[in-house]
């Protein structure tokens, strides 16, 4: 992968109105290009980096003025991208930023691909692959949980951890090539129980990397909990009291909902979007058993269930059909209608449900809403729990490679104490440290980085 050799342009502030907007151009000849279309008053452009000039940018070459704007540069390799940086800022609007947009690449620049200014950090070392993955979800990021695991990788503490790994596989393939390579020389003698219990250490490592993933991608993409119950106990006044807003359409006419609605809530931090699902009964009507075959289709892929009674009136077979219907899963129960006379207990939903959290509520006054956020969240919580200090994966890409690594790790170890040659510990270790290479972006191919940056924004 070779140094790139051309500008580029992008705007990198979101569309639409606002009160400002920054161009970015990145590139050898980013401020030659620049100054072609902006002058100050002195008839100047861009004379140092790193000093904020105010002047105009013309359409073309001594044209017509699109806006006054502020610009200043940063020199390579200093800046974001490793190259010469100019940013311009001009007055916010779609109109205003393309035509500065237009202008710039008019005179040189071309315009950039989705993260091709992080990709150009990457191939200048600015930064690792899996550092520019995390810029990506820094700006994704949907909760303050998600926030904090972006971040805590863009400063690089997957990439020391998958370093140190790959570092111990490295040494270990590099023993058994001392000793192949010099077997007449006096090297130190490599046993290979010796060997097999290093190897098993970095392998429990890579283990606990590779167990990790399902909290982190709880922690940082969020839970997915199904609202479950008969029909009108109250499952989208549910959703609508814990949303904050009218999410879901509510009527005291059974069957209404006949879709999944999903709405996002912050629970400790994390995202959850709740799932709420048609009533769960046996049904003739064509088109509500379509939307019973949706709410078990949400069950199969929620991590958590909130299973929904009517605290006003006695359980019945549909209740039944419910509690059937979710099973073993992990749940917890809501007594809704708690402003009405009692019908149903606790002890009711216990003997019916097992031995589960039972919260009581009333989605119509939004009494007992906030115990409900509070027992969701311990409910996800052993599932979503990721300390300050963790290492964790919540990227599929970097979960697959390190499955990889640790699947050849593993025939090493397998290869080392079971008595065979070398030669083939050696290669699945060489196997082993690649595929831990390309999480970092050591070991890679353009394939790669293509797939990478072809989800970043434009501008990024």
């Amino acid at each position: 992968m070779s140094a790139t050799t051309d500008t580029i342009a992008a705007i990198a502030t979101p569309p639409g109105a606002g009160g400002v907007a920054i161009i970015r151009v990145s590139g050898p000849d980013a401020i030659a290009i620049v100054n072609r279309v902006f002058v100050r008053r002195d008839g100047q452009g861009i004379a140092e980096p790193r000093r904020v000039y105010v002047g105009k940018v013309y359409d073309r070459p001594g044209a017509n003025v699109v806006d006054e704007v502020v610009a200043f540069a940063m020199l390579g390799p200093g800046s974001y991208t490793g190259e010469d940086v100019v940013e311009i800022q001009c007055h916010g609007g779609s109109l205003v930023s393309e035509t500065v947009l237009e202008s710039v690449c008019a005179v040189g620049a071309r315009p950039a691909a989705p993260g091709e200014f992080t990709k150009r950090a990457f191939l200048n070392g600015r930064m690792d692959l899996a550092q520019a993955e995390a810029v990506a979800d820094l700006i994704m990021a949907r909760s303050d949980a998600g926030r904090r695991l972006a971040w805590s990788q863009l400063q690089g503490t997957l990439s020391t951890r998958v370093g140190r790994l790959r570092d111990a596989i490295v040494k270990a393939r590099a023993r058994c090539e001392v000793v192949l390579d010099f077997s007449d020389e006096d090297v130190p003698e490599l046993t290979r129980n010796e060997l097999g219990m290093e190897l098993a250490t970095v392998r429990a490592e890579l283990e606990g990397l590779v167990g990790s993933f399902e909290r982190g991608r709880l922690r940082y993409q969020g839970s997915r909990v199904a609202i479950v119950g008969r029909p009108n106990v109250g499952k989208s006044s549910l959703l609508n009291a814990l949303a904050g807003r009218a999410r879901a359409l509510v009527t005291p006419i059974p069957g209404t909902t006949r879709d999944v609605v999903e709405a996002e809530i912050v629970v400790d931090g994390a995202p959850v979007v709740m799932m709420d699902t048609a009533g769960l009964r046996n049904t003739d009507d064509v088109v509500e058993a379509m939307g019973v075959d949706r709410s078990r289709a949400a069950l199969d892929e929620a991590d958590a269930v909130i299973v929904v009674f009517d605290r006003s009136a006695a359980l019945d077979g549909m209740d039944r059909v419910v509690t059937d219907a979710v099973g073993m899963r992990r749940c917890l129960a809501v007594l809704n209608k708690a402003d009405l006379v009692q019908e149903t207990t606790e002890h009711d939903v216990r003997r019916m449900l097992g031995d589960v959290v039972v919260v009581e509520v009333s989605a119509s006054t939004g009494a007992g809403t906030e115990h409900l956020a509070s027992a969701i969240g311990r409910l996800l919580a052993s599932r979503a729990s990721v300390s300050d200090d963790e290492v964790v994966l919540f990227r599929s890409r970097h979960r697959d490679v390190a499955r990889r690594a640790l699947a050849d790790l593993q025939h090493a170890e397998e290869a080392a104490t079971g008595g065979l040659p070398l030669e083939l510990v050696a290669s699945d270790l060489a196997a082993a440290a690649a595929a831990l290479g390309d999480i970092t972006g050591e070991v890679t191919t353009e394939d790669v980085l293509d797939r990478v940056f072809a989800d970043f924004c434009l501008g990024k």
